[in-house]
């Protein structure tokens, strides 16, 4: 691990960034290039698009799933095999899809796939942990979340630009394939990419790994995390119904809004990375900013704007819930023990696909109901609420932090 009195070459930051970064894009990219794919699936092999869904959620569900277990693996064995193996399983299923006989094999490699992708977050966190010195780690964290957001957003059109110039198939192939040069220089690079710092000594009687999951600041975490992503998730789904239904907002207005709350979130992702590395006020920051969102889509869901004003204000809420994000993420890496961050992160983030799966249908509920005046204001109380997991987070961290080192 870098030692926390030198300061390496950023140069050799940047190239760990790159390595790092190119997998969490690819990680997200491959999640969202499925589904562009659903309408000539559904021809090709006769199922409803409930069936073709399933292929999505199977893929984010054993991600989910196997967060935490592949955690506990990365922090005893270390993160560079786990990685390498994820990042290469994840690109050949989705490569290997090119060749499907039937959907059964679709869903089978969505699993596979899946498997991969579940190593990417706590995987990355213990190399980024133990290769990023402290004074730029907030940077790093900032730039693998941009460079996740960014597969996000480049995985439809690419896989829809495709498929203009050919078949699903080889569009399919190509996209797997580019996983194995990223694997490649994964490997050659990988004496640059050190895994975390191991304690040196376990006090007797310490939590066990379960226990430190179970503890009340990461359980605090865990429901920062989670109720985040629930009012993430109603506003990405919801934004542009709900302003068609209080204020009859016309399409290509509400879209450009969520747009501007996307953009928002993704470029202030950035700002918190700087923010983090220059101050020690990260509890302050997360609140304020964080109740500047919250006020700004009440607003949203209360008061009739100017179809000029409703992208500014929608990518002000975006940019200031995006740049509270890195500093959170840093808070956690700080209350984590020595030789732990795989478990955590890959637990704790378990948190986001989780609050993305509970979210759509009770909010979708509420708009059936005739009740979409109420789904940004729950947003907001959504993130007012998560502010309470994170003042207690912090504390709880704090009045913990003299407790044993977790054993194995």
């Amino acid at each position: 691990m870098v030692a926390a009195t030198e300061t390496p070459a950023t140069g050799q930051d940047a190239r760990i960034l790159a390595l790092i970064g190119t997998g969490h894009f690819l990680s997200h990219f491959y999640m969202l290039c499925l589904p562009p794919l659903f309408l000539v699936w559904r021809d090709e092999f006769d199922v409803s698009f409930a069936a073709l869904g399933l292929a999505v959620a199977l893929m984010s569900g054993v991600t989910a799933a196997l967060q935490t277990p592949v955690g506990f693996l990365v922090d005893r064995h270390g993160a560079r095999p786990f990685l390498v193996g994820g990042v290469l399983l994840m690109a050949l299923s989705i490569g290997a899809m090119a060749f499907a006989p039937g959907y059964w094999a679709i869903l089978l490699l969505a699993v596979l796939s899946g498997i991969g992708n579940s190593v990417i977050h706590p995987a990355d966190y213990a190399i980024l942990g133990g290769s990023i010195h402290p004074s730029r780690i907030g940077r790093a964290f900032a730039m693998h979340t941009f460079t996740g957001n960014l597969g996000f957003a480049a995985g439809p059109p690419v896989i829809a630009g495709m498929l203009l110039v050919m078949g699903w198939r080889p569009a399919l192939l190509i996209l797997g394939l580019i996983g194995v040069p990223v694997v490649l220089a994964i490997l050659w690079q990988s004496r640059i990419l050190q895994d975390q710092a191991k304690p040196k000594a376990r006090q007797a009687g310490g939590p066990s790994g379960r226990e430190l999951l179970l503890s009340r600041p990461i359980l605090l975490f865990f429901g920062f995390f989670l109720l985040s992503a629930m009012a993430g998730t109603a506003i990405q789904a919801f934004a542009i119904t709900v302003l068609g239904e209080l204020w009859g907002t016309p399409v290509a207005v509400a879209s450009l809004a969520l747009t501007g709350y996307m953009m928002g979130a993704t470029g202030g992702v950035l700002v918190g990375g700087w923010f983090a590395d220059r101050s020690k006020k990260h509890l302050a920051f997360i609140v304020i900013l964080t109740l500047v969102s919250a006020t700004l889509l009440l607003v949203m869901g209360l008061v009739r704007m100017p179809d000029w004003l409703l992208p500014l204000v929608a990518g002000a809420a975006g940019l200031a819930l995006g740049s509270s994000r890195t500093p959170r993420d840093v808070m956690l890496k700080d209350a984590i023990p020595p030789g732990q961050m795989g478990k955590v992160f890959g637990f704790v983030s378990s948190g986001l696909p989780l609050g993305g799966a509970i979210t759509p249908v009770p909010f979708g509920w509420l708009i059936d109901l005739g009740q979409a005046a109420l789904v940004l204001p729950l947003a907001a109380a959504l993130l007012l609420a998560s502010l309470l997991c994170m003042g207690q987070a912090k504390s709880a961290a704090m009045a913990a932090r003299p407790l044993a080192v977790p054993a194995e």
